[in-house]
């Protein structure tokens, strides 16, 4: 299965979320799995994809022409896809996936984590969305979700549309066991 990761690029993370992103790529790739990522050395994106890396596992970076700078994309692709734009990038990105992962991240990770959710929620896929909270970096998102529901500007269905793990083993089990019919989709309301 290929496993999309969005992540934070930034190289001025805590070492404890470096260390916890390159254990989910290790793990990934020790249950035979594949990475589809936005092709960053650095940060968290850099971190997963050399723990695949170093377990041989399969590696699919996809980003813009204009991030090929010396530097900043991840050289140890097993294959690299370029495009022109960003809106594309995501594209390649969820086309060419069976599951994502949302690990920290900012305005970027947010953006992705909430275009694939909504996607999801309008019935556009169906495929198993999760999110690696380390170090609690999500509790306030969770908050911010119930606080959503609580006030009915989103339904209680709305949380059978992701999961969020501590534990990248957890995480990983729930997306090798996920069912797509699971999921509830809100395509109806429409």
């Amino acid at each position: 299965m290929n496993v999309c990761v969005y992540g934070a690029s930034s190289s001025a993370i805590d070492e404890r979320y470096i260390c916890a992103a390159y254990d989910l790529g290790l793990r990934l790739a020790q249950r035979g799995h594949g990475m589809v990522f936005g092709g960053g050395a650095r940060g968290l994106m850099g971190a997963a994809a050399r723990g695949v890396s170093s377990q041989g596992g399969s590696i699919i970076g996809v980003a813009p022409r204009f991030f090929d700078i010396e530097g900043v994309l991840f050289e140890k692709c097993t294959e690299f896809v370029y495009t022109d734009t960003m809106r594309e990038r995501k594209q390649i990105m969820e086309d060419r996936s069976d599951a994502f992962i949302v690990l920290p991240g900012g305005i970027g990770t947010m953006e992705e984590f909430f275009e694939i959710l909504t996607l999801k929620q309008l019935g556009r896929h169906r495929k198993a969305i999760t999110i690696l909270n380390t170090n609690g970096y999500y509790d306030n998102i969770e908050a911010l979700f119930k606080n959503s529901v609580e006030e009915k500007f989103m339904s209680e269905s709305f949380y059978s549309l992701y999961a969020m793990f501590s534990e990248p083993d957890a995480l990983i089990d729930y997306i090798e066991g996920y069912d797509p019919d699971s999921a509830v989709t809100e395509i109806s309301k429409f």
